[in-house]
């Protein structure tokens, strides 16, 4: 029913503004999910949050891909949980280790990203949250693994927000790939196939922020659409 409302509401305003992903819906959803997790984290510190961060910076960068763009593979909830959970214990352990900020941040924020990319959570903000932990506890700060609490109930605050609000204002997240429209007989079989797609992305050599499934349904839903026009005329 809310995300039946909410469309409704949305129909009756310009695309951009409260369309499928239109600004004002990514927005609200970002500043209350950030406001959520403030509140959530300094509420479990209790008298700690004058010693430990309630908020930390990375989340924003979260927020932006969680609540504008949901579909994309940086922005899924294992992306972003263990994404910046994976990075913000290895930025503390080697800035605690190393104790030289600059050689602490610069390793941190390099095996962070291998480490991601090897647990496919690749998540960018988890390259900050890297960089953030390992200045905190190689620096003055003396951060610890303790401070591994309150970045944590900021990840999972954040995520519960994003699923709660994401699906109430339509959009699946988890993300859920439209299934694509069986090839149709070999006389009329598209211009593309799934294989074209994954060589052609092999050719270019570049990751897309987006799934071959995704492409794969997108491609065919234009094909449709244009066989479509083609029968009208």
């Amino acid at each position: 029913m809310i995300g039946t409302g909410w469309r409704h509401a949305a129909s009756l305003l310009p695309q951009r503004v409260l369309g499928p992903l239109g600004w004002l819906r990514g927005s609200l959803g970002a500043g209350l999910a950030i406001a959520v997790a403030g509140l959530a984290t300094a509420a479990l510190l209790g008298s700690e949050r004058s010693n430990l961060p309630w908020l930390v910076a990375p989340l924003g960068a979260s927020a932006v891909l969680v609540f504008a763009v949901p579909a994309s593979p940086l922005a899924q909830p294992r992306s972003v949980v263990i994404g910046n959970l994976l990075s913000a214990s290895i930025g503390l352990t080697l800035g605690m280790l190393l104790g030289d900020p600059l050689i602490a941040a610069s390793l941190a924020v390099g095996l962070a990203m291998a480490a991601m990319s090897l647990a496919r959570c690749l998540h960018p903000p988890g390259g900050a949250c890297a960089l953030l932990c390992a200045l905190g506890a190689a620096g003055p700060e003396g951060w610890n693994l303790v401070h591994l609490g309150p970045i944590t109930a900021n990840v999972l605050t954040l995520a519960a927000a994003g699923w709660v609000y994401n699906n109430a204002t339509g959009h699946s997240w988890p993300h859920v790939i439209v299934p694509a429209a069986p090839p149709p007989p070999a006389e009329e079989r598209p211009v593309h196939t799934r294989e074209d797609i994954a060589a052609t992305l092999a050719d270019w050599d570049e990751v897309l922020d987006i799934d071959i499934d995704d492409l794969d349904a997108f491609f065919r839903a234009v094909n449709e659409r244009a066989a479509e026009r083609g029968k009208v005329r």
